[in-house]
């Protein structure tokens, strides 16, 4: 039906997209939906009798499975290259420059700048994974990264029905963390700092403030935004997160957060 999946960074802050098929017919693309969380998007072509993709299962994977990166490393030039290399890993956590934490499957499959959105796939040519992300130095070499499918039909569920991820729960504050090392130079607990309350969110009608530093999370002691964000997570929007604070560097404190729904923008 036209619809395509692919990365959210790669379609972040466009003011148009192309779409390129196999045979060199192009398209403009819109955009149906982008999740910065899950680092996908969908996009849609006015298109029929399209010859769409066998999704496999990121279940069924083992270690040492055989797979296949299929992309565009480089740029067109190289378009629909296909890298061969094992799983190397299941359920690697690992955090992007966004900040979010998501579970991944590790492949030594060489992944390059233009395979992001590109299918990993299995020996029987089904899609198991949204290539997503690389760890690149001096030192480290053939560590790649996909979405599970799994996870990722999820989210894309969510996108084509209702242009992003519903029921995705947010306090409603900016934050950063407070290191042990930051703790002892301003003399402050280690925790989440708030920097900023958002007007009319769960947090300000709680009433957090600028300047509490969060310890603790439904009665859990959290020292990090992952942490914090773990807990929420694990939230609807319109459920109550407990949270703990320091006040004025003084006095614990205990506020209870309805949370809220993140909206696209």
């Amino acid at each position: 039906d036209g619809y395509i999946i692919t990365n959210a960074h790669v379609v972040e802050g466009a003011s148009a997209i192309q779409v390129v098929l196999s045979d060199g017919t192009e398209y403009e693309a819109a955009l149906v939906g982008s999740d910065t969380a899950s680092d996908l998007a969908l996009l849609k072509i006015d298109a029929t009798g399209l010859t769409a993709a066998e999704f496999g299962s990121s279940e069924d994977l083992k270690v040492a499975d055989m797979v296949m990166a299929v992309g565009n490393p480089g740029g067109m030039a190289f378009q629909s290259s296909v890298t061969i290399g094992y799983v190397s890993g299941l359920n690697r956590l690992v955090t992007d420059s966004n900040g979010y934490t998501q579970s991944f499957i590790q492949t030594d499959a060489a992944i390059n700048p233009g395979n992001s959105g590109g299918a990993l796939v299995n020996i029987y040519g089904q899609v198991i994974g949204i290539n997503s992300v690389k760890i690149s130095s001096s030192e480290l070499e053939g560590m790649g990264f996909a979405i599970p499918i799994d996870d990722a039909m999820t989210i894309i569920e969510e996108l084509m029905d209702h242009g992003y991820v519903k029921g995705r729960p947010v306090i409603g504050i900016a934050s950063r963390e407070i290191n042990s090392a930051t703790a002892r130079r301003y003399g402050l607990v280690e925790g989440v700092y708030v920097v900023q309350v958002n007007e009319g969110s769960g947090a300000e009608k709680a009433g957090l403030q600028v300047g509490d530093v969060i310890v603790a999370a439904d009665g859990k002691t959290i020292k990090t935004l992952d942490e914090l964000n773990e807990i929420r997570d694990s939230h609807k929007s319109g459920e109550t997160i407990q949270l703990t604070v320091m006040r004025n560097n003084e006095s614990k404190q205990t506020v209870n957060v309805v949370l809220g729904e993140e909206k696209p923008n």
